[in-house]
């Protein structure tokens, strides 16, 4: 793979990707374009082999899968999954804070986030609105991108605090509260951005239902280093992976197999919703699908047993002034390729005999690629696919690109780490 090529492609998506929804909304977009047809969950199928299909569902997640043209025998399961989310903060309901002449916004913490580095930066807030319908049960839902940095959280300055350089932690309650702008005498005070909400969604506020809202980084993504081989960017947790899931799925058709991706949402929350990895909707898409090729239950088990899960996600890379967090044996530099990541106490699913596979894979294709295992001191974190392995009961890896500054609002990577990445998981999909 061409590296400028995904470089670009790459940024593109993180700067579309502003919500989980604006992320499956430009994903269907890039599938659309590569010729896959739109499927719906309540629609009955028509599947043709040889041809590829995507479904968004429940607004933040999205399946797509690819048919062979020879299924005549059990047809062989590849499935790649990453998840739409990250960690940042969450518009609340009544969201309008006003103190002295100053507007703020009512925030929450998702997932979990460096909450420093969401400070002095400008933002703003993106993700879906729902507003009144022809029946209680049709509401009209639509996705609302500000694109202007309509936020800011300022620090307190070091003079009014002195510990600010310390190991003091910010209270999220008090202390990442969004500057929104100046109170004025003609303002309402009660539904300032409720009004400011509808006058950019073109409606009445009475009109409004309810949203999902989130602050966002709006700085663009910027490649730096002086020989420009690193990438400087918001969201790399999880995108990388979703851009690797879309890479790899329209690659190319296996003949005699079928490919999937799923994409989910609110695995930084852990997963357990009807649009996260531990949903019935992952197994209710499976079963839809070869029931609509003529197979029955039976069929679909043996393919779930024989088949292979790519769990895609993000992996610690070793800090340049923090040497000691990382493994004796096992630390991983950017550029190092793709990482395999192991854990001994299943946080990550991966086993001797899958990880065998995907090695070979690797090497067949000249991808660098390192094996991680974290300090035994610390647990660290864990990915999707512990979640949905044991639910299907089927062989899986986890892999992902290295990243420094995990779950900072700006994080970064080796963009040569993502041409492995992505050709590793083309691959995957493509070879026999």
């Amino acid at each position: 793979m061409e590296n400028n090529h995904v470089l670009s492609s790459l940024t593109q998506l993180i700067e579309a990707s502003v919500s989980p929804c604006h992320c499956v909304q430009k994903a269907r977009e890039i599938l659309t374009d590569a010729g896959f047809s739109p499927l719906s969950l309540t629609d009955e199928w028509e599947i043709s082999p040889g041809k590829g299909y995507v479904l968004p569902f429940f607004d933040s997640g999205l399946a797509a899968f690819t048919v062979g043209e020879d299924l005549t025998g059990q047809p062989a399961l590849r499935i790649g999954i990453a998840h739409t989310d990250w960690p940042c903060l969450r518009v609340k309901p009544s969201a309008e804070i006003t103190a002295e002449r100053y507007c703020r916004l009512n925030v929450g913490i998702y997932g979990s986030p460096l909450l420093s580095t969401w400070t002095d930066r400008p933002l703003s807030v993106a993700g879906k609105v729902c507003l009144k319908g022809p029946g209680p049960f049709e509401p009209v839902v639509r996705f609302i991108n500000f694109s202007d940095p309509i936020l800011v959280i300022p620090n307190l300055a070091v003079h009014l605090n002195p510990d600010g350089n310390g190991k003091g932690s910010l209270n999220p309650q008090t202390d990442l509260l969004p500057l929104l702008g100046l109170i004025t005498d003609s303002l309402d005070r009660e539904h300032f951005f409720l009004k400011l909400l509808a006058e950019k969604m073109c409606c009445a506020p009475e009109d409004i239902l309810d949203f999902d809202l989130f602050v966002y980084n709006a700085e663009p993504c910027a490649v730096v280093g002086m020989n420009g081989e690193f990438l400087s960017s918001p969201r790399l947790d999880n995108l990388t992976s979703v851009h690797a899931c879309l890479s790899g799925i329209t690659s190319g058709i296996r003949n005699g197999g079928i490919n999937l991706i799923f994409l989910y949402d609110n695995e930084e929350v852990g997963g357990r919703t009807r649009q996260g990895a531990s949903s019935a909707v992952t197994e209710r898409i499976l079963e839809k699908l070869f029931l609509s090729l003529g197979y029955g239950r039976e069929a679909l088990l043996d393919a779930v047993m024989g088949g292979f899960l790519l769990s895609l996600d993000v992996a610690h890379a070793l800090h340049p002034n923090r040497p000691d967090k990382a493994d004796i044996n096992n630390p991983i530099c950017l550029g190092d390729g793709v990482v395999l990541k192991l854990s001994p106490h299943q946080a990550y699913s991966t086993d001797s005999r899958c990880v065998s596979v995907m090695e070979q894979i690797c090497r067949n294709a000249a991808v660098p690629y390192r094996k991680y295992s974290q300090r035994s001191d610390i647990r660290g974190g864990s990915a999707q696919g512990s979640i949905l392995s044991p639910l299907l009961a089927i062989n899986t890896v986890d892999l992902g690109v290295p990243v420094l500054a995990m779950h900072s609002a700006r994080e970064l990577m080796a963009h040569a780490d993502q041409v492995s990445l992505e050709t590793a998981v083309s691959c995957f999909f493509t070879r026999p």
